[in-house]
Parts: structure tokens; C-alpha cells; sequence
């Protein structure tokens, strides 16, 4: 089942009820729609229409394919696959992971101050740690994304969990940041709780 979440002047959110919780996003500006990471869902295509005229679509991450390209080609805009620039957009796009087998970029609205990450950021109980409301990948926890930091950002969108909204966003992006690798441990004592409330 899929509902929508992150719901902004800007655009929204939907969010698939499963255990990683796949969330993707359409952003909207000057009468264009932008679809992040997307997967199709009942009642999106007519969502992403009423916000305005689709423009592209922007897979962040190289393994979240989802439906990008079927969306993509659906909609008759281009599919943009980690991107470094995206002209004629007001998005910047910041470095996640540029390994062989990772590759990834962070979307940065400034002017909205809305931050969107693919795999860099999550807040479903996998990514975080103790009391984080959200914390990197585990596999970034090691070196995790600096560009991310000092942003500020007021709204958190992330592709898996629902977002993070208010002037505590910025705060809790740079804490998680900061003390990513530090929080290892407890990020394993919580994922041994996951498991165990899987089982």
C-alpha cells in the first residue's frame, strides 16, 4: 500500500508500506515538476499533473532505478541518472559516493532550503542510531557524505522514511553527520532489535 507524505507548498511525497519504506518525491517550480528516485503508485501521475507540467526525472542514486525510466518515458521528459548539474533548474546537486559501485548525489533547493537524498539519508530504524530521527546508510557510517553538513536545510527528504520538516532539520542532519561513526555500536544494538522484532 502506497500513501503520500511530505507534504509541501513545493510538492509531495509517497511512501511504499513495506520494511525499507521506499519513499519518492515530485518537486515543483515555475509551473515545472520534477520526480525524484520514483516508483509508480495509484494517484501520483494525477498528483504530479495538478502540481504542473512534468520536466524530468532525477534517480539520485545508480541502484534506484525503480521506474525511472518507465516514468520517464511515460511522461515524455528526460531521465537524468546522478546528474552533476542539473541547468535550468534552481537544484544544485551535492557528492554522496562516487565509488565503482556506488554513485550517488544529494538534490539541494536553496532557495527553498529542501534538501533530498536518495541512499545518503534515511530514517527508518536501519539508518539510525539511539535516539537519531535520522542517520546515514550504514555503509556510510564510516565516511559519511561532509557536503551535507552545514546546510540548514528546513525540510529533509529522504528515500526510505518520511521526511524530516522544521528548523530542527538542519540540526539533526549535522549531528548524525558529525557523530556517524562514533554511533556504530549503537547503530548495531538497534539493528539487532530490528532483527529481532522481524523475527
Amino acid at each position: 500500500m502506497t500513501s503520500f507524505v511530505d507534504e509541501l507548498d513545493e510538492g509531495f511525497g509517497w511512501i511504499e508500506d513495506e520494511r525499507l519504506q521506499r519513499t519518492a518525491h515530485a518537486l515543483a517550480a515555475d509551473g515545472r515538476v520534477w520526480l525524484i528516485d520514483p516508483f509508480e503508485a495509484g494517484g501520483v501521475e494525477e498528483r504530479v499533473r495538478g502540481l504542473g507540467e512534468p520536466a524530468g526525472v532525477i534517480q539520485l542514486l545508480n541502484r534506484h532505478g525503480r521506474d525511472s525510466a518507465a516514468l520517464a518515458g511515460k511522461l515524455g521528459v528526460p531521465l537524468q541518472v546522478v546528474p552533476r548539474t542539473l541547468p535550468g533548474t534552481p537544484f544544485t546537486l551535492l557528492p554522496v559516493a562516487s565509488s565503482r559501485l556506488w554513485q550517488e548525489v544529494a538534490l539541494w533547493w536553496p532557495e527553498r532550503r529542501i534538501l533530498v537524498c536518495g541512499d545518503a539519508l534515511g530514517t527508518i530504524p536501519f539508518f539510525r542510531a539511539g535516539s537519531e530521527q535520522l542517520g546515514p546508510h550504514p555503509l556510510l557510517r564510516l565516511f559519511p557524505p561532509q557536503a551535507l553538513r552545514g546546510l540548514a536545510p528546513l525540510h529533509v527528504l529522504v528515500g526510505h522514511g518520511a521526511g524530516r520538516h522544521g528548523g530542527s532539520a538542519g540540526d539533526e542532519v549535522d549531528d548524525a553527520l558529525a557523530h556517524a561513526r562514533r554511533r556504530i555500536p549503537r547503530w548495531l544494538g538497534g539493528l539487532r532489535r530490528v532483527l529481532g522484532d522481524q523475527g
